[in-house]
């Protein structure tokens, strides 16, 4: 656990005032090319402190973790839909990817973005995390070797994201997901875990074992881990 730099913040607004702060320091010492993003409620503060800012992402490229797959982009349901609505609606980046839940072959398209993820390493990765320690939609017993690939949803995390659909719809079983190597491809990764539902994945994490039941403890691997939490620990 030598490279994990584990941060207390009071909230998810420090939580999120931090990470732009890392970011601003990466984007303007020439280190920031390639940003990986994710989305959720943990993320908007973040995105918050980033479209206030001046900061100039015109030069910068970014991929998304996931997307549901079924769900058009334009569903106020999907990733991207959330992306524009927070994000790139405000700020312009070079170049903006997410997966296409849409694709006629599933397969052909976790490839190609497999590829562009390739040709284009991260440079940083922001995470939120599930309460049953996922991290994008990589669920329990996921592969450590997994590149993006189409994942089948927990009851677990079907239940916490059904919240969040608009108009009733059914939440869909799968979604397309960078995998878990894919992840610890990137640079650096910045976790974001705030609120008790999160203790338990934070506290499996911190206690240093890389176990298979917590997708979390894989990023123990990674030479540069920042996780900023407003738990006490």
């Amino acid at each position: 656990m030598r490279n994990l730099n584990h941060v207390k913040v009071d909230n998810a607004e420090k939580g999120a005032e931090l990470t732009y702060n890392i970011i601003k320091e990466e984007l303007e010492s020439g280190r920031l090319h390639v940003l990986g993003l994710a989305t959720g409620s943990t993320m908007v503060p973040v995105y918050k402190e980033l479209t206030k800012s001046n900061l100039d992402f015109t030069n910068v490229v970014t991929f998304n973790l996931d997307e549901y797959v079924g769900v058009t982009a334009t569903s106020p349901n999907s990733y991207a839909y959330f992306m524009v609505e927070h994000l790139f609606s405000k700020k312009k980046f070079k170049e903006t990817h997410i997966p296409n839940g849409m694709a006629e072959n599933l397969d052909e398209e976790c490839a190609m973005y497999e590829m562009f993820l390739e040709k284009n390493p991260l440079d940083i990765q922001l995470l939120g995390v599930g309460e049953n320690g996922h991290i994008a939609f990589n669920e329990p017993g996921t592969s450590s070797d997994s590149v993006t690939h189409e994942a089948y949803l927990t009851e677990s995390t079907l239940g916490v994201n059904s919240q969040y659909f608009e108009n009733d719809d059914k939440i869909p079983e799968t979604a397309l997901t960078m995998g878990i190597s894919s992840i610890m491809g990137a640079k650096k990764l910045i976790l974001l875990a705030f609120g008790e539902k999160k203790r338990p994945a934070i506290n499996k994490l911190l206690e240093g074992n890389v176990l298979a039941d917590w997708p979390i403890t894989e990023l123990l691997k990674h030479d540069d881990l920042i996780v900023i939490t407003d738990l006490e620990i």
